[in-house]
């Protein structure tokens, strides 16, 4: 799929650390639609790839907008786009996909989020809004200051009690995930995102919940990639037999050898390296592929996945 030309236009401090980038097509072009919970793929310099959240209200076709929390143990990403994009910046990006979506017809939706955890759900609640459906929010942040779209948030608030904001620096502690949950009438959905303890909770305190109710996005990796090496990989389709060393990921090794593979964060979120497994058992390290998934072990995520067998089959 060609990639979307888009043109920076305006750059927005949301909150201590937090920038907003808002952009619209660089060749004016109609840019694609998009659907509550969708992210696209920014290409920025030196092969890095990320994905963003769409934080605008998925009626709107004449922009997007994203926001980028500062991290202080970024990879390259996130230091690049809040040090280097101005207004008239041009970048390249993937066209929407949706791997967190948001289940429409739901009585009540109720959202947790955590820090920059907010973005896909001003997204949602602009759709939900549209719709007519109820919708609750759980909000916790650091600090007021670290608080991204307070404002917008409080006038999408069409019952005036619907946002729950928590500030941990004003001793008014974390949101209650298992009361949260326990308390979602039936048939709500749940939805989580944030840092990965409170993913970690929210996933306890849904574990009796159906799964089909349930949904979390991960902005980090639950697990670190496997780099044990001690394996040999072979790519059915070329023929080739790589070795992966001791200290290496086995997307280090692939893309040494020059074999083209896709891939995006690097960290088995996105679901991009996604590649089909002919003969081994993969060591599943992503947050992407179901349990059921794992261990019919006929896909791995390459870029942080390792072997458990001392052999593998890739179907490339």
């Amino acid at each position: 799929m060609s990639a979307t030309k888009l043109l920076l236009r305006q750059l927005r401090r949301e909150a201590e650390g937090i920038v907003s980038y808002e952009f619209v097509s660089a060749d004016g072009a109609p840019l694609p639609p998009f659907t509550a919970g969708a992210h696209i793929d920014l290409q920025l310099p030196e092969g890095l790839s990320r994905s963003y959240s769409l934080v605008n209200d998925p009626a709107e076709r004449h922009r997007y907008v994203v926001a980028v929390d500062h991290a202080a143990d970024s990879r390259g990403g996130s230091a690049w786009m809040h040090t280097v994009p101005r207004p008239g910046h041009r970048l390249d990006a993937g066209a929407p996909v949706n791997d967190f979506p948001l289940y429409e017809d739901a009585p009540l939706s109720v959202f947790i989020a955590g820090g920059i955890g907010i973005t896909p759900f001003m997204a949602m609640i602009a759709r939900l809004n549209a719709l007519g459906r109820r919708w609750q929010l759980h909000y916790a942040v650091r600090s007021r200051e670290r608080a991204a779209y307070v404002q917008e948030l409080h006038s999408l608030d069409r019952t005036g009690d619907a946002v729950d904001l928590r500030c941990t620096s004003e001793d008014m502690g974390r949101p209650d995930i298992a009361a949260i949950v326990r308390e979602a009438p039936p048939g709500s959905h749940v939805y989580c995102c944030g840092p990965n303890g409170m993913l970690d909770a929210f996933t306890a305190a849904c574990s009796s919940l159906a799964p089909q109710r349930v949904h979390l996005e991960r902005f980090s990796a639950s697990q670190e990639a496997a780099t044990a090496g001690g394996y040999e990989v072979k790519l059915a389709r070329s023929g080739k037999t790589l070795q992966v060393e001791a200290g290496r990921t086995l997307l280090d090794t692939l893309l040494d050898a020059g074999v083209d593979i896709q891939y995006s964060c690097s960290q088995g979120i996105c679901g991009t390296c996604c590649t089909p497994v002919l003969e081994g058992t993969p060591d599943h390290r992503d947050d992407y592929l179901t349990d059921e998934e794992k261990a019919g072990n006929r896909a791995m995520m390459v870029c942080c996945s390792g072997s458990r067998t001392p052999r593998l089959v890739l179907d490339i």
